[in-house]
Protein backbone atom coordinates (compact mmCIF):
# COMPACT_ATOMS: atom_id res chain seq x y z
CA UNK A 1 0.00 0.00 0.00
CA UNK A 2 1.62 3.02 -1.18
CA UNK A 3 1.32 7.03 0.07
CA UNK A 4 2.04 10.21 -1.18
CA UNK A 5 4.55 12.22 0.84
CA UNK A 6 2.55 14.87 1.84
CA UNK A 7 -0.78 12.16 2.55
CA UNK A 8 1.91 10.24 5.28
CA UNK A 9 2.38 14.14 6.79
CA UNK A 10 -1.43 14.43 6.86
CA UNK A 11 -1.84 11.14 8.46
CA UNK A 12 0.36 12.15 11.12
CA UNK A 13 -1.08 15.33 11.63
CA UNK A 14 -4.41 13.34 12.31
CA UNK A 15 -5.87 14.91 8.92
CA UNK A 16 -6.28 12.17 6.94
CA UNK A 17 -7.59 8.54 8.88
CA UNK A 18 -8.97 6.75 6.25
CA UNK A 19 -7.86 5.42 2.61
CA UNK A 20 -9.83 4.12 0.11
CA UNK A 21 -8.19 1.06 -2.26
CA UNK A 22 -9.92 -1.40 -4.90
CA UNK A 23 -8.23 -4.33 -4.86
CA UNK A 24 -8.97 -7.69 -5.79
CA UNK A 25 -8.25 -8.48 -1.88
CA UNK A 26 -6.55 -6.36 0.93
CA UNK A 27 -3.05 -6.20 0.55
CA UNK A 28 -2.96 -4.96 4.25
CA UNK A 29 -4.49 -6.19 7.46
CA UNK A 30 -6.74 -4.88 9.95
CA UNK A 31 -4.30 -4.12 13.24
CA UNK A 32 -1.01 -4.33 11.31
CA UNK A 33 1.68 -1.50 10.30
CA UNK A 34 2.64 -0.53 6.80
CA UNK A 35 6.17 0.87 6.36
CA UNK A 36 6.89 4.34 4.64
CA UNK A 37 9.31 6.51 4.69
CA UNK A 38 7.88 8.56 7.05
CA UNK A 39 7.67 5.37 9.75
CA UNK A 40 4.65 2.78 10.46
CA UNK A 41 1.27 3.75 9.43
CA UNK A 42 -0.88 1.66 11.72
CA UNK A 43 -3.56 0.08 9.90
CA UNK A 44 -7.56 0.09 12.08
CA UNK A 45 -10.32 -1.63 10.25
CA UNK A 46 -10.77 -2.64 6.96
CA UNK A 47 -14.00 -3.33 4.95
CA UNK A 48 -15.70 -3.28 1.60
CA UNK A 49 -17.61 -0.62 0.99
CA UNK A 50 -19.54 0.45 -2.23
CA UNK A 51 -18.52 3.07 -3.95
CA UNK A 52 -21.68 4.55 -5.30
CA UNK A 53 -22.36 5.40 -0.95
CA UNK A 54 -19.29 7.42 -0.72
CA UNK A 55 -19.79 10.45 0.70
CA UNK A 56 -17.53 14.33 0.47
CA UNK A 57 -16.59 13.39 4.34
CA UNK A 58 -15.27 10.36 3.73
CA UNK A 59 -13.31 12.38 0.82
CA UNK A 60 -11.63 14.89 2.88
CA UNK A 61 -11.19 12.14 5.40
CA UNK A 62 -8.57 10.42 3.13
CA UNK A 63 -7.01 13.49 2.18
CA UNK A 64 -9.02 14.35 -1.27
CA UNK A 65 -10.44 17.67 -2.01
CA UNK A 66 -13.58 16.58 -3.63
CA UNK A 67 -15.38 13.59 -3.86
CA UNK A 68 -15.05 13.56 -7.61
CA UNK A 69 -11.41 13.16 -7.06
CA UNK A 70 -11.44 9.98 -4.84
CA UNK A 71 -13.56 8.63 -7.42
CA UNK A 72 -11.27 9.60 -9.68
CA UNK A 73 -8.37 7.68 -8.31
CA UNK A 74 -10.53 4.59 -7.35
CA UNK A 75 -10.88 4.58 -11.64
CA UNK A 76 -13.98 3.07 -13.50
CA UNK A 77 -15.52 -0.17 -11.79
CA UNK A 78 -14.16 -3.18 -12.95
CA UNK A 79 -15.61 -6.15 -10.54
CA UNK A 80 -12.07 -5.46 -7.60
CA UNK A 81 -14.18 -4.64 -4.43
CA UNK A 82 -13.48 -0.66 -2.37
CA UNK A 83 -11.86 -1.21 0.46
CA UNK A 84 -11.89 1.29 3.10
CA UNK A 85 -8.91 1.19 5.40
CA UNK A 86 -9.02 3.22 8.25
CA UNK A 87 -5.56 4.56 9.56
CA UNK A 88 -4.67 5.46 13.05
CA UNK A 89 -1.48 7.53 12.99
CA UNK A 90 2.19 6.70 12.52
CA UNK A 91 4.78 5.02 14.60
CA UNK A 92 8.57 5.35 14.23
CA UNK A 93 9.88 2.55 12.13
CA UNK A 94 10.85 0.22 14.47
CA UNK A 95 13.95 -0.84 12.43
CA UNK A 96 15.56 2.92 13.04
CA UNK A 97 15.77 2.73 16.49
CA UNK A 98 17.89 -0.95 15.92
CA UNK A 99 20.01 0.40 13.27
CA UNK A 100 21.73 2.66 15.84
CA UNK A 101 21.63 0.41 18.24
CA UNK A 102 25.38 -0.34 17.39
CA UNK A 103 25.94 -3.38 19.88
CA UNK A 104 23.31 -6.29 19.80
CA UNK A 105 22.88 -8.16 23.12
CA UNK A 106 23.50 -11.57 23.36
CA UNK A 107 20.34 -12.91 22.57
CA UNK A 108 20.26 -10.61 20.00
CA UNK A 109 23.03 -11.49 18.38
CA UNK A 110 22.05 -15.27 18.90
CA UNK A 111 19.02 -14.50 17.20
CA UNK A 112 20.91 -13.09 14.30
CA UNK A 113 23.46 -15.79 13.83
CA UNK A 114 20.44 -18.16 13.71
CA UNK A 115 18.35 -16.03 11.18
CA UNK A 116 21.60 -16.32 8.97
CA UNK A 117 22.35 -20.14 9.23
CA UNK A 118 18.56 -20.59 8.14
CA UNK A 119 19.01 -18.39 5.20
CA UNK A 120 22.19 -19.90 4.40
CA UNK A 121 21.34 -23.46 4.01
CA UNK A 122 22.36 -23.45 0.51
CA UNK A 123 25.09 -20.98 0.24
CA UNK A 124 27.20 -20.40 3.20
CA UNK A 125 28.63 -16.80 3.61
CA UNK A 126 26.31 -15.46 0.99
CA UNK A 127 24.72 -12.63 3.90
CA UNK A 128 28.13 -11.57 5.26
CA UNK A 129 29.03 -11.11 1.60
CA UNK A 130 26.30 -8.57 0.84
CA UNK A 131 26.92 -6.92 4.36
CA UNK A 132 30.88 -6.17 3.11
CA UNK A 133 29.83 -5.60 -0.18
CA UNK A 134 27.75 -2.75 0.76
CA UNK A 135 30.38 -1.89 3.43
CA UNK A 136 32.78 -1.49 0.77
CA UNK A 137 31.19 0.37 -2.08
CA UNK A 138 28.19 2.21 -0.19
CA UNK A 139 25.87 4.20 -2.59
CA UNK A 140 26.30 1.43 -5.23
CA UNK A 141 23.26 0.94 -7.10
CA UNK A 142 21.58 -2.50 -6.53
CA UNK A 143 22.09 -3.74 -10.06
CA UNK A 144 25.68 -3.17 -9.77
CA UNK A 145 25.94 -4.93 -6.64
CA UNK A 146 23.88 -7.68 -7.81
CA UNK A 147 25.90 -8.49 -10.63
CA UNK A 148 29.37 -9.10 -8.19
CA UNK A 149 27.24 -11.78 -7.30
CA UNK A 150 25.75 -13.00 -10.58
CA UNK A 151 22.66 -12.46 -9.18
CA UNK A 152 19.15 -10.65 -10.77
CA UNK A 153 18.67 -7.53 -9.14
CA UNK A 154 15.10 -8.37 -7.32
CA UNK A 155 16.37 -11.24 -5.94
CA UNK A 156 19.41 -9.19 -4.60
CA UNK A 157 16.99 -6.48 -3.44
CA UNK A 158 14.68 -9.15 -1.49
CA UNK A 159 17.94 -10.22 0.60
CA UNK A 160 19.40 -6.83 1.58
CA UNK A 161 15.39 -6.53 2.82
CA UNK A 162 16.18 -9.48 4.86
CA UNK A 163 19.43 -7.20 6.13
CA UNK A 164 17.28 -4.16 6.79
CA UNK A 165 14.62 -5.90 8.67
CA UNK A 166 17.52 -6.74 11.17
CA UNK A 167 18.34 -3.38 11.48
CA UNK A 168 21.98 -3.98 9.54
CA UNK A 169 21.72 -1.61 6.61
CA UNK A 170 19.94 1.65 5.41
CA UNK A 171 18.61 2.43 1.89
CA UNK A 172 19.95 5.60 0.38
CA UNK A 173 18.91 7.41 -3.07
CA UNK A 174 21.34 5.16 -4.51
CA UNK A 175 22.16 1.89 -3.44
CA UNK A 176 22.95 1.21 0.31
CA UNK A 177 24.64 1.71 3.25
CA UNK A 178 25.88 -0.34 6.33
CA UNK A 179 24.08 1.06 9.85
CA UNK A 180 26.15 1.23 13.07
CA UNK A 181 24.85 -2.40 14.25
CA UNK A 182 25.61 -3.39 11.12
CA UNK A 183 29.51 -2.22 10.73
CA UNK A 184 29.16 -4.21 13.97
CA UNK A 185 27.68 -7.37 13.22
CA UNK A 186 29.89 -7.41 10.05
CA UNK A 187 32.92 -6.87 12.18
CA UNK A 188 32.25 -9.79 14.58
CA UNK A 189 31.54 -12.05 11.85
CA UNK A 190 34.72 -11.64 10.18
CA UNK A 191 36.49 -12.00 13.69
CA UNK A 192 34.35 -15.62 14.32
CA UNK A 193 35.31 -16.50 10.53
CA UNK A 194 39.00 -15.74 11.63
CA UNK A 195 39.35 -17.60 14.44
Amino acid sequence: MLFRRATLDSVADGKVTLAFRRWKRPTVKAGGRVRTAAGEVRIGGIGTIDAATLTASDAAAAGFPTLDSLHRMLGPENGDPVYRIELEGIAPDARAALRVDAQPTAAEWKAIEARFARWEKEAAGYFPAILAAIAERPGVAAQELAATFNMDKPKFKRDVRKLKELGLTESLDVGYRLSPRGATVLERLRSSTAS
